[in-house]
């Protein structure tokens, strides 16, 4: 069974890590990218920093500070760090298929939006994705709010899916609100550098290419979970 597990996730990581980095390349980080040039080149981004303090501190750059260049070193930094996030998130489904095995491939699919709604979208209602030169309010207070807001929309989908009695659902979906309603810390004072088009862009592009990753990341998990264990039956 782990062998089962290690190989499903391995291999369905590196294939959703490929599709995810394939995206980003071609959506998403031209949009960072453009949003990088209004940071560097925004005469009033020294004062913005000086008067909010600290809703600006996350977003300061230390001018000694190694970043990938444009290009491969780029891309191969983002392809090592969504591999690693892909093998993590395939061996979570994994594991949850030894405990609900899918009863066919499709249904990989419905782990994959379940898994899209506890890690991207429920955080993303109150921490939307930020482009570079937007003010942000404290990073601990913001993982500490993300945190909570994964636990409690993985909670609560499992009570409405999987609990038999309506409490129990009803509980599921009060869960669920629960991190919304306490509400995600914020700046003290907002504020961006780019523009407000190319801020909508960025969370379309995020959006689409996270639920592409997902859905790719439960099909393929389900299909060579399946594919793993009728081997196993045939020896």
């Amino acid at each position: 069974m782990i062998k089962r597990i290690a190989q499903t996730a391995g291999f369905t990581g590196l294939l959703a890590a490929l599709l995810l980095t394939l995206l980003q390349s071609f959506w998403v980080a031209p949009l960072i990218m453009q949003a990088e040039t209004y940071e560097k080149s925004e005469p009033a981004a020294v004062e913005i920093h000086e008067h909010t303090g600290t809703a600006m501190a996350a977003h300061a750059h230390d001018a000694e500070a190694w970043e990938p260049e444009d290009g491969w070193q780029r891309v191969l930094s983002t392809t090592g760090g969504n591999l690693v996030v892909a093998v993590g998130f395939a061996l979570m489904l994994a594991g949850l298929y030894t405990l609900r095995a899918p009863k066919s491939t499709a249904q990989g699919l419905l782990w994959g939006l379940a898994g899209y709604a506890t890690f991207v979208l429920a955080p993303t209602l109150g921490l939307p994705p930020e482009l570079p030169g937007t003010a942000a309010a404290d990073l601990a207070q913001r993982q500490i709010w993300w945190i909570g807001t994964a636990a409690s929309t993985a909670v609560g989908i499992a009570l409405i899916v999987f609990s038999r009695h309506w409490l129990m659902k009803v509980l599921g979906v009060a869960i669920l609100a629960v991190p919304h309603v306490i509400g995600a810390p914020q700046p003290e004072v907002h504020s961006m550098l780019a523009p407000e088009a190319l801020e909508a862009q960025f969370k379309i592009a995020s959006q689409l290419t996270n639920v592409a990753f997902w859905l790719a990341l439960g099909l393929i998990s389900a299909w060579l979970f399946r594919r793993k264990g009728e081997g196993q039956y045939r020896a």
